[in-house]
């Protein structure tokens, strides 16, 4: 593993796949606080919601143009690279740029120079890019290591293929809105439908997308070069359905960079990908040189990059432009072309009555973050100049704010969810326009409400927008194939098929969840009728079938836990078949059958829930043989009185109680009944009474569903412990206490194991007034001295001080003084009432 010195610079350069991103978020976790700068909005938030996981919602900052989720004590951030909150006073220890190599960008390259130049991490600064970046990296940023990282799988040509020849889990990549959905289109024709994904969507309809591609609801996505950007998919092969793309000042052929880093996308970790071209497109065919080069990712270095001035001054509109057209120093910077926030502070500065209202510092600085504004819907520098004149007319005037009913106006007439995906996209396009403004906290009386209200909105339409991709570019065929055979249903051929897909001549309807058929959640209401019947007449023998699959298994495929409303239930092969219910005892409960399993033929039927039935049994006997057993003992009427209540007592609390709990109990407890506890495991502790066999952990997890299978509860949230081992911290047992262990200070120790340690006190002290306690036996369980010390003052033995004459490394000596004050209290408590089940007192035990 690479080692990273104190404030270093580390450039990071390799292809797609190599891991990047995700060394960079494991940097940035191991540091006290961070920031990494993304591409994309799409993908800034993609890592957000990773690195939430990791550090929790209050730890993780969110922010993007449209979007700002800052919690006050937010450490890690994840930002576009456009607005990282570099100059607002805040210090990271850690700092990267993702994608550098965007650098050399027409449009945004000065913003990816300008953070690989000055952005830098108190403790460490990452520099994520291609293997072109490397001279650039010793040009400008001398002082970097760089590291090379390798591609974890084998990229390889595949060739020409037609569109409805194409293998599954294939992406489809085009360079404009019109050709995506023409290549969409196609593909529901002849394969049956295809996800889309491109950098206008929002973040939600992109990730319904591809939560729907991934699902595997369909096999193919189609994409602009967006899904270059580091977004994570399940991949396989990428085609392109062209190479030449609109950078937004002319039509050009993809760099080699480019291509390798979109058809990267293939594979992902181990599993090799492959990329190739669509046929029938006339410029979406590779070079021999670019194959090779892609695979062997083999790329001509950078030569330059683009750069603008970021320290600028505010003096007046004169310098700021002045400073904006500056020539850069360096002979491998080149000044960037003229951006569209450039070209509309020109537009504006040319107005006289704008540039009258725009004077002094303030103004300056304020009229250039309106200039800032990104023209989402890509009106053009002349419109979007008008669109910023007008929010400068109220920002650069009188209050210095835009109006409230304004702005809520302008929202309000975005939010229709009526239309088709064009109409859709271009009002997410408009509503991401003042989602951004309502960012901007100087720019409204009440920003937070405004920003409310956008976010809303845009979900609204990201959901009708997804509806509308899925209802236009994925077409279940099953319902054509339904409808042409005119309604029979007993035409249909109907087969299970692998995944438990119930398939009608191939074609998906629906699957099986355990015995239940579940219809294809996307098919139309219309036909679910038909779908149905189809099944149902059909299922019988398909569930037969799978009846003697179920016994066919034998026990390794049955398991018990929650579902999915977290009661107790019955598994196979990890899909229910029925619920665990009440029945003779806690540890004999009843297998109850859901009712998809009573559309299987009676033999089958009787023959699965023997099966079943002997299972459940088997799988019990063992762990929860010591709970039959006490519960047996005190069931019999043959046992005296307390010795019943205290059995009953012990199984309710899980195998282990205080002594002090049950003294008067114990007091009644004549010679043979304590024989009868001996011959059950019940050991009669200094502090604890506990049923060894039943502390194990085998019977304590299956006590945890047991007890809620008897109560009608949902299983506890909380995990058993998993081993029950010896010594544990105190934070890992469950609120409430745990029945194996005793709490001793910041540790809890196994009852058993505590028993063991007072015992070898004991067997210490021989007759001796005083004597020493050998800590070494507290020591090897891992019990730390302060622990081991309340243990043995709880047993009744007290400190001395003095030394040991056998071993003067034992400082201190102990003297026994017994546990009579405890029998005292516990006698004037008052006696206890022996009736069968009086001795029953309140209590609440967690089992962990």
């Amino acid at each position: 593993m690479t080692r990273f010195s104190p404030s270093s610079v580390t450039a990071v350069l390799g292809p797609t796949n190599t891991g990047k991103t995700h060394l960079a978020i494991e940097r940035m976790c191991a540091h006290s606080s961070g920031l990494i700068g993304f591409p994309l909005r799409l993908l800034a938030r993609e890592v957000y919601d990773r690195v939430v996981r990791i550090k929790g919602p209050n730890e993780v900052a969110l922010v993007t143009g449209e979007e700002r989720i800052v919690p006050p004590g937010a450490r890690w951030f994840l930002s576009t690279a456009e607005s990282m909150p570099l100059d607002q006073g805040r210090d990271f220890a850690f700092v990267a740029i993702d994608e550098a190599q965007l650098g050399a960008h027409p449009e945004r390259g000065h913003v990816f120079t300008d953070r690989m130049l000055n952005a830098r991490g108190r403790d460490e600064t990452m520099i994520l890019g291609s293997e072109a970046m490397a001279p650039m990296i010793r040009a400008l940023v001398p002082d970097a290591e760089i590291i090379g990282r390798p591609r974890f799988s084998t990229l390889s040509y595949a060739g020409i293929k037609k569109l409805s020849r194409l293998p599954p889990r294939s992406a489809i990549v085009a360079f404009s809105a019109e050709e995506v959905y023409a290549v969409a289109e196609m593909l529901r024709r002849f394969r049956g439908g295809a996800a889309v994904v491109m950098g206008a969507l929002s973040p939600a309809t992109r990730n319904a997308q591809v939560a729907m591609y991934q699902a595997g609801e369909v096999d193919y996505l189609v994409a602009t070069d967006a899904i270059g950007m580091g977004l994570n998919m399940d991949v396989d092969h990428v085609a392109f359905a062209s190479l030449h793309k609109y950078d937004g000042a002319r039509r050009r052929r993809l760099t080699l960079s480019e291509m390798a880093q979109i058809a990267g996308r293939a594979g992902r970790h181990q599993r090799d990908g492959t990329f190739g071209s669509v046929a029938g497109h006339h410029d979406a065919q590779f070079t021999d040189e670019e194959i090779e080069r892609i695979e062997q990712h083999s790329f001509p270095p950078l030569k330059s990059l683009f750069w603008r001035e970021s320290r600028l001054r505010f003096d007046s509109l004169g310098t700021l432009i002045a400073d904006l057209e500056r020539l850069p120093s360096s002979p491998v910077l080149q000044p960037a072309p003229e951006a569209i926030d450039l070209a509309v502070l020109r537009r504006l500065a040319d107005d006289p009555h704008v540039a009258a209202s725009v004077r002094g510092q303030a103004a300056v600085r304020r009229f250039w973050s309106v200039c800032s504004l990104p023209d989402f819907q890509h009106r053009g520098a002349e419109h979007h100049a008008s669109f910023v004149g007008q929010l400068w007319q109220h920002l650069g005037h009188g209050l210095g704010h835009i109006p409230v009913d304004f702005i809520a106006r302008k929202i309000a007439d975005l939010d229709s969810v009526q239309g088709d995906v064009e109409k859709l996209g271009a009002r997410i396009a408009a509503i991401r326009t003042w989602a951004y403004v309502a960012q901007r906290r100087d720019w409204l009386a009440d920003p937070a409400e405004m920003a409310g209200r956008a976010r809303e909105v845009e979900e609204r339409l990201s959901d009708a927008l997804h509806r509308a991709l899925a209802q236009r570019f994925v077409d279940r065929r099953t319902a054509v194939l339904l409808r042409g055979l005119g309604g029979d249903a007993s035409l249909l051929p109907v087969t299970l098929e692998e995944g438990d897909a119930i398939c009608v001549d191939g074609e998906p309807i629906g699957h099986l969840n355990g015995f239940a058929f579940v219809v294809d959640a996307q098919a139309r209401l219309a036909d679910r009728k038909l779908l149905v019947a189809a099944a149902d007449r059909h299922l019988p023998g398909l569930l037969a079938r799978r009846a003697r699959d179920l016994i066919a298994d034998g026990a390794k495929a049955l398991s018990i836990g929650g579902d999915d409303k977290a009661r107790p239930a019955l598994f196979w092969r990890g899909q229910r078949i029925g619920l665990l219910v009440r029945g003779a005892s806690l540890a004999e409960p009843r297998f109850q059958p859901d009712r998809a399993l009573d559309a299987i033929p009676r033999s089958d039927h009787e023959a699965l829930l023997a099966h079943v039935a002997d299972w459940l049994q088997a799988h019990l006997r063992k762990p929860l043989s010591p709970v039959r057993a006490l519960t047996k003992a005190a069931e019999d009427k043959r046992c005296p009185g307390p010795l019943r209540a205290l059995l009953v007592q012990l199984v309710e609390a899980g195998g282990a109680i205080a002594r002090t709990e049950v003294d008067p109990l114990l007091a009644a407890i004549d010679g043979p009944a304590r024989q009868v506890l001996q011959r059950l495991g019940v050991r009669l502790g200094s502090l604890d009474i506990f049923c060894a066999a039943m502390i194990r952990p085998d019977c304590q997890r299956l006590l945890v569903l047991m007890r809620a299978v008897r109560n009608g509860e949902p299983v506890p949230a909380h995990a058993v412990l998993a081993s029950l081992q010896t010594v544990v911290p105190a934070s890992a047992v469950p609120p409430g206490g745990h029945p194996a262990y005793r709490m001793l200070g910041n540790q809890a120790l196994r009852v058993d194991m505590a028993e063991k340690l007072i015992r070898a006190a004991h067997d210490g002290r021989g007759d001796a007034p005083s004597f020493a306690i050998d800590p070494a036996l507290a020591i090897s369980m891992g019990l730390s001295a302060a622990n081991a010390e309340r243990l043995m003052r709880a047993a009744g033995f007290r400190r001395e001080g003095g030394k040991s004459d056998a071993d003067p490394d034992m400082d201190k000596l102990w003297r026994w003084r017994g546990l009579a004050r405890k029998k005292k209290q516990a006698e004037a408590a008052g006696p206890a009432d022996m009736g069968h089940f009086a001795a029953l007192k309140e209590w609440k035990v967690a089992i962990g």
